[in-house]
């Protein structure tokens, strides 16, 4: 539920800023990525907060936080009457974020670390199920009812989120006082491997970065192809939410996968396959191209983040679990700020085909980096298959 509330918007996103101002190709653009990049840039600052916080009071009242906090903000942003405004209501969102994050570390906390794999794969399979069905929702209620309504129905669908967490999530936590918490560097002298965590901050930076950098212009490019027709947001929905059907579909099973041959490399087939994918995308010559190979970008995404977080379960204690994730959730957010600006700045200074090639050569840096940080962990899971 907190995943549709937070996707539903995405797809007209662009679209609604659009009738907020006369705006050129470019400013048109610049205004969207910064739009989208505006929640992720206070979310990333604040994030490190969150986590020390939820360390101490539990991951719980975390996700309760958030979700509240978001479905007030969500449900104002029907009522803005410039861009500035819904600017301004983006960032104080961000202050909200950390639902999905706290709900990782609440399970990466509690699943046995034998069976991490599975269990936040399967977690990966409901926050995924929402991106799914929140897209498409958002992109059949603006078509039939507005943008502006639209924002109040999802903040509603928060408002949901936070009944059912408030009912039903139960957590068995054992608070640790402010003196007891960890510096940051005692944090890091307590990692295995801490070259590796790190490294796994800076995939995930560029995994979202590589992820967000169509979303600005996402809706934008499905208007291009299908020549302005007034269908744009019903297929823009599409568009967004069909990665994840096949998301849901991989993301157990590559985790199970993970957990016998090796997470490591789960994650580098997602990378070889994401920069395959993406580089079409930039010539598709109508919609259901683009949908069909969105789809295939979907079975990529299955493999990679929830990989990312499995490897940092795996390599974190217990103790500072939840500051490990709170870390990579502000690359995370980080991510989510580069790759806007990124897609933006390519469409302005190009065009929007040029925005997937970009992207390419993003997610092929990456996989040179995952590839050369992760040669210890492949070795010995090659040793293992072996014997």
């Amino acid at each position: 539920m907190a995943s549709v509330g937070f996707s539903e918007v995405m797809p007209f996103l662009s679209l609604y800023v659009a009738t907020l101002g006369h705006f050129s190709r470019g400013e048109l653009s610049i205004y969207s990525g910064v739009t989208f990049a505006a929640t992720y840039l206070v979310a990333g600052i604040v994030s490190p907060m969150w986590g020390s916080l939820a360390d101490r009071l539990g991951r719980k009242p975390m996700l309760l936080r958030a979700s509240l906090g978001m479905a007030l903000v969500m449900g104002c942003m029907g009522l803005v009457s410039n861009v500035w405004e819904l600017i301004v209501l983006r960032l104080i969102q961000g202050i909200f974020s950390g639902y999905i994050g706290n709900a990782n570390t609440l399970i990466a906390t509690q699943a046995p670390k034998e069976n991490s794999g599975r269990a936040l794969g399967t977690l990966a399979t409901g926050s995924v199920s929402g991106s799914l069905l929140g897209p498409l929702l958002g992109g059949v209620l603006a078509q039939f009812f507005g943008y502006r309504p639209t924002f109040f129905i999802t903040g509603v669908l928060l408002l949901s989120a936070f009944v059912l967490t408030l009912i039903f999530v139960k957590e068995d936590f054992e608070p640790v006082t402010k003196e007891e918490t960890n510096s940051p560097k005692e944090v890091v002298a307590s990692l295995k491997h801490p070259r590796l965590v790190f490294a796994l901050f800076f995939t995930t930076l560029i995994i979202q970065a590589s992820n967000t950098s169509i979303s600005p212009i996402i809706s934008l490019y499905v208007k291009q192809i299908m020549h302005g027709s007034n269908a744009v947001s019903l297929f823009a929905g599409i568009v967004s939410s069909v990665p994840g059907i096949a998301t849901i579909l991989a993301a157990p099973r590559l985790g199970e996968l993970g957990d016998r041959v090796g997470t490591e490399l789960v994650l580098t087939f997602g990378f070889v396959f994401a920069i395959l994918i993406y580089i079409p995308m930039a010539f598709v010559t109508n919609v259901w191209q683009l949908i069909g190979l969105r789809f295939l970008i979907g079975v990529s995404n299955a493999s990679m983040l929830p990989s990312v977080q499995t490897l940092l379960s795996k390599n974190s204690p217990t103790e500072v679990t939840g500051r490990v994730f709170s870390w990579n959730q502000s690359f995370q957010y980080l991510g989510m700020v580069v790759g806007p600006v990124i897609g933006s700045l390519v469409s302005g200074a190009f065009n929007y085909q040029m925005v997937f090639i970009s992207t390419s050569v993003l997610v092929a840096i990456n996989f040179l980096w995952v590839w050369n940080n992760t040669r210890s962990l492949r070795k010995k899971h090659l040793d293992q298959l072996h014997r």
